[in-house]
C-alpha cells in the first residue's frame, strides 16, 4: 500500500476520485473512531458553539424572534390552535421552543437568550455534521476543514443567533445526508427517513433536500435497489409532511410580501454561502470547482453530495418564485453545507498535488491539516468585524425591546394606547412588564385566547366610539403607516389613521428602528394642526428610518 494510504484511517469503503485510495469501512458503525477523526468532527462542534453563544444577549428581540417567543409562552392547546388559522409551517418547531422555555422557566425566567440557545446547538450540530460528512467522504483533513469553514461563514453565525427554525432545519438536513451516505453503502433506510421526515415537518421547504439527494443518486449510478429503497423512505415522509402541506397552503397569505427573486437575490445568496463578497468570491468559488469530481459507479462521491445539496434547493426554489414567489434565502439557508465541502475538497486536491510535487511523488502530509486550519483561522480573522457587527441590535430590521423601553418609561398608569397596524402589538406581548399600566383601546380579544399571532381587534364603529372619549392616546406605530398617503387594507386601519389626523395632533415623539412611539393628544375644537405647538423628542436611534414599500408589506404580513 502507498505511503499515502497509511496515513489514513479507515473511514470509508471507497475513497472518491478526489481522494484516490481504497480502504476498508467499518460497517458497523456510522463513523470510525479514532482520535484524529474525533477531533475533526469535535473542533468545528467547539468552535461554531463558541460562534454562537459570543453576543448571544444583542438586548432585544425582533419582530420574527417575538414571535416564537410569545407563541412558545402559550400552552399547547392554545399553538394547537393557532396552527390552524396561521403559521402552520412552523408548528414543530413552536412545540420543541415550548418545551425549551417551560423546562427552562422551572429554573429561571425564559429570556432571548435561552430563545436562542436550540439554534446555537444546531448550528454546532450542522458544522459536525458538515466535518463527519467530509470525513465519511473523503478522509479527516477534509472533514476537520469543511467543518470548520461552515463555522466561520457568516451567514452560518447570523442564523445561529436566530430564535426561529432555520438551524435546527440545517442540523436536520445535514444528518438525513449522512445517513443517506450510511443506507447506500448497506445501513437501513429507516433512520434516514425518519429524521427526513422531521426535519421536513420542522419546515416544509426542506423537501427540497430530498430532491438534492436523488439528484446525488443519479450522478452516483446507484443500483435499482437503492432507488427503491429511498423511495420508499420518501414516500413515508410525504405522508407524514402531507398535512401540514395542506393546512399551510390555506395560509399561504403570509408569503405575500415575498417579490420575484432576481439574479441579484442569486448572487446575494452565494456570497452569503462562501462568506466572500466581490472580487475574494473568485478563489472560493475556484476551489469549489475543483473539489466537484464523480465517484465510482454506485457509490456517492463527495462531489456527488456536495454540489446538488448546494445547488439543487436554491435553484428550484428561486425558479418556482419566478410565478410564485417564495424565495428567502434563510428558507435554503441548509443548502449551505455543500459549499464548505466542496471548497475543502478542493483545498485537498491541490494540498495533495503541491505535496506529490515537493516529496517527488509522495505526500508529506503531516503539515498539511494544521496549514489549511492556519489558513481558514486567517479566513476567520478578516471576518470578524463582519461577525462582531452582526452581533448588534442594530443589524435585524427592528428591535422591540428599545419599543417597549420607551412605552414604559414614558406612560403614566391608566394611559390608553394603540397599536397601528395591529401587529404593532407583539412588542406588548414580547415585553408585557413594559405595558402593564396601559390599557389596549382597540383589543377585544387576547391573541392567545383569540388563536391568533396579536388578537382580535372592535369594530371600526366601536374603536371610534373608543377614541372619541379619549383626551390623550400613546401610538405604538409602524413608522410607514404614519407617513401620507398610507392606507390599509382594513377598515379597522383605516380609522385609526383617520381618526388620529383628524381629531387629534402629536405631541411627543420618540422613533426607534422602524417603529415610532407617538403621544396624541385631542385637538382643540377648529384649530388648524399648525396652531397646536409639537415637541418630538428623539431616543436612541436618532432620526426617521425610511423603509421602502416591500418592507411594509413584510411586517404587513404574518411572520413565515
Amino acid at each position: 500500500m502507498s505511503s499515502l494510504c497509511k496515513d489514513r484511517p479507515p473511514v470509508a469503503r471507497t475513497c472518491t476520485r478526489t481522494c484516490t485510495c481504497t480502504r476498508t469501512e467499518v460497517a458497523s458503525a456510522l463513523l470510525p473512531a479514532p482520535v484524529h477523526v474525533l477531533v475533526s468532527v469535535l473542533v468545528p462542534v467547539l468552535v461554531m458553539l463558541a460562534l454562537g453563544l459570543w453576543g448571544l444577549d444583542r438586548g432585544g428581540m425582533w419582530r420574527d424572534e417575538a414571535v416564537t417567543f410569545e407563541v412558545a409562552h402559550r400552552s399547547v392547546p392554545q399553538i394547537w390552535r393557532l396552527l390552524h388559522g396561521v403559521d402552520a409551517v412552523h408548528g414543530l418547531y413552536y412545540l420543541v421552543m415550548h418545551s425549551v422555555l417551560s423546562g427552562w422557566a422551572a429554573f429561571a425566567r425564559p429570556d432571548e437568550v435561552v430563545l436562542r440557545i436550540p439554534s446555537v446547538l444546531g448550528a454546532a450540530a450542522t458544522a459536525g455534521l458538515v466535518a463527519a460528512l467530509g470525513v465519511r467522504l473523503c478522509r479527516p483533513r477534509v472533514g476537520l476543514w469543511a467543518g470548520l469553514l461552515y463555522a466561520v461563514t457568516p451567514m452560518a453565525g447570523h442564523y445561529a443567533q436566530e430564535g426561529r427554525s432555520y438551524a435546527l432545519v440545517s442540523a436536520g438536513v445535514a444528518g438525513s445526508t449522512l445517513l443517506l451516505v450510511r443506507a447506500v453503502r448497506g445501513g437501513g433506510w429507516w433512520l434516514y427517513g425518519a429524521v427526513a421526515g422531521v426535519t421536513c415537518v420542522l419546515h416544509e421547504f426542506a423537501v427540497l433536500a430530498l430532491l438534492a439527494h436523488a439528484c446525488a443518486l443519479a450522478l452516483a449510478r446507484v443500483r435499482g435497489r437503492v432507488w427503491r429503497a429511498w423511495g420508499c423512505a420518501v414516500g413515508g415522509v410525504a405522508v407524514v409532511l402531507l398535512p401540514v402541506v395542506v393546512v399551510s397552503q390555506g395560509q399561504a397569505a403570509q408569503v405575500a410580501w415575498l417579490g420575484v427573486p432576481d439574479l441579484g437575490a442569486a448572487g446575494r445568496l452565494l456570497e452569503g454561502f462562501a462568506g466572500a463578497p466581490g472580487v475574494l468570491l473568485v478563489p472560493y468559488l475556484v476551489l469549489a470547482g475543483v473539489g466537484v469530481r464523480r465517484g465510482p459507479r454506485g457509490e456517492l462521491s463527495l462531489g456527488n453530495v456536495a454540489l446538488p445539496l448546494v445547488a439543487v434547493p436554491p435553484v428550484v426554489l428561486l425558479a418556482v418564485s419566478q410565478v410564485r414567489p417564495f424565495y428567502d434565502e434563510r428558507y435554503v439557508l441548509y443548502a449551505l453545507a455543500g459549499m464548505p465541502l466542496l471548497v475543502a475538497s478542493g483545498a485537498d486536491r491541490v494540498a495533495g498535488a503541491m505535496g506529490r510535487l515537493r516529496a517527488g511523488g509522495h505526500f508529506a502530509p503531516a503539515r498539511t491539516p494544521l496549514l489549511g486550519v492556519l489558513a481558514i483561522a486567517l479566513v476567520l480573522a478578516s471576518r470578524l468585524p463582519v461577525l462582531e457587527a452582526d452581533r448588534s441590535a442594530d443589524r435585524r430590521p427592528d428591535n422591540l425591546a428599545a419599543v417597549s423601553r420607551v412605552a414604559g418609561r414614558e406612560t403614566r398608569p391608566g394611559d390608553p394606547l394603540l397599536f397601528l397596524p395591529a401587529f404593532g402589538r407583539r412588542a406588548a406581548l414580547t415585553y408585557p412588564d413594559d405595558f402593564r399600566r396601559t390599557r389596549d383601546v382597540a383589543l377585544s380579544v387576547p391573541a392567545p385566547v383569540d388563536g391568533s399571532l396579536y388578537g382580535r381587534e372592535v369594530g371600526a364603529d366601536e374603536l371610534r366610539r373608543r377614541l372619541g372619549r379619549l383626551d390623550r392616546v400613546w401610538v405604538v406605530a409602524q413608522t410607514y403607516a404614519l407617513r401620507p398617503g398610507w392606507s390599509s387594507r382594513s377598515p379597522v386601519e383605516r380609522l385609526k389613521r383617520a381618526v388620529l389626523d383628524e381629531e387629534f395632533v402629536p405631541r411627543a415623539e420618540f422613533v426607534q428602528k422602524g417603529s415610532t412611539v407617538r403621544l396624541y393628544v385631542r385637538r382643540p375644537w377648529l384649530q388648524a394642526v399648525s396652531e397646536v405647538p409639537g415637541r418630538v423628542r428623539q431616543s436612541e436611534v436618532p432620526g426617521r428610518v425610511r423603509q421602502s414599500a416591500s418592507a411594509a408589506r413584510r411586517e404587513s404580513s404574518d411572520t413565515a
